[in-house]
């Protein structure tokens, strides 16, 4: 696991969480925490549940289209979410999608408040992107205060966008550019 282990050195303030790269080690921690997380995710995602979807996800996150990064706490180093960076576009674009979810117990605590944080940092930093997108269906209260309270800005509304769960549901389509993301850090580290 330490190989794996993805720090944000940059950041001043300790951070409770740390980023660290999805892999087979956490295979049996993830799937009893998607279990345990059933009712949080439902209807708003579709998380791996078993051993085959667990290698699959794995196996499309080692590709240059797809990053994905667990959201651990440094206190009990337990996972307590997943992002994912989905369909990177370079050349003119250089963009990318975004997606998330937290685990019982620790949906509510702010940690993928701060986890997301450091995959912003690393997507417009190292990883040089320009725009991240993230769609949230309307009634994901939760979804929408994170992606807001990051800086994000509603940009539309798409029926029948997704398909999660058998049925294809609408989305607000939220997003953030690099220099926006600039400007909330430089925010944030004023009001510390």
């Amino acid at each position: 696991r330490n190989e794996a282990r993805v720090t944000a050195r940059h950041v001043r303030r300790p951070s409770r969480v740390y980023l660290e790269v999805p892999s087979r080690a956490r295979e049996a921690e993830f799937l009893e925490r998607v279990r345990k997380s059933r009712r949080l995710h439902r209807p708003w995602l579709k998380a791996p549940e078993t051993s085959e979807q667990f290698r699959e996800f794995l196996q499309r996150t080692r590709g240059v289209r797809h990053i994905s990064l667990f959201v651990c706490s440094n206190e009990s180093v337990e996972l307590a979410g997943v992002v994912n960076l989905n369909e990177i576009v370079r050349g003119l674009f250089h963009s990318a999608y975004l997606g998330y979810y937290a685990f019982e117990p620790f949906a509510g605590q702010g940690l993928m408040r701060e986890g997301l944080a450091l995959v912003l940092d690393r997507a417009f930093g190292e990883l040089g992107l320009h725009r991240l997108e993230a769609n949230v269906q309307p009634g994901n209260r939760r979804s929408r205060q994170l992606v807001e309270g990051l800086g994000f800005r509603l940009e539309g509304f798409s029926p029948c966008y997704l398909k999660i769960g058998g049925r294809w549901r609408d989305h607000e389509r939220w997003a953030i550019l690099r220099e926006e993301w600039s400007k909330v850090r430089a925010s944030r580290r004023a009001k510390r």
